[in-house]
């Protein structure tokens, strides 16, 4: 019984150590950590091909500027809420359960801001709303170097 107390000890702390060495974002005190789409490469990989995703993690997409931005779910297997955040990280607008797009005839449709964003995060459906995020919402972005 202690050996098995003590090796659940160590994937405790290995677990923890892993958390703090990833990227971060809070919105109302609930942590996200995140994996950082900042370049176009990234950008247009995004989620995709993915199967799953834990509850506490998310994608953040940073772009050099302010613009309105549209997203789609092509090859995105998993439904997601898409948070669009302007210049000041103040929460826009959220596509809330936003589907996969299975369609392979035509175009995927497009899920847009309403307003210019430099920051989106991808994080699993339905959060959003379980957390009570809202426009106005501030985003605390937490970069390790």
């Amino acid at each position: 019984m202690k050996k098995s107390s003590a090796v659940l000890s160590v994937l405790i702390l290995l677990l923890s150590a892993c958390q703090q060495n990833q990227h971060k974002v809070t919105i109302n005190d609930i942590d996200f950590y995140v994996e950082l789409a900042d370049d176009d490469n990234e950008r247009a990989m995004g989620l995709m091909y993915r199967k799953q995703m834990d509850d506490d993690a998310g994608m953040l997409f940073i772009f050099p500027g302010s613009q309105y931005r549209a997203f789609w779910m092509k090859n995105t297997l998993i439904p997601l809420d898409i948070l669009y955040f302007d210049s000041n990280r103040k929460l826009i607008n959220i596509s809330e359960n936003t589907p996969p797009c299975k369609n392979t005839t035509t175009r995927c449709p497009n899920y847009p801001s309403e307003k210019p964003a430099k920051y989106v995060l991808e994080i699993n459906a339905g959060l959003s709303k379980k957390h009570g995020f809202k426009a106005g919402d501030e985003m605390v972005i937490h970069l390790k170097k």
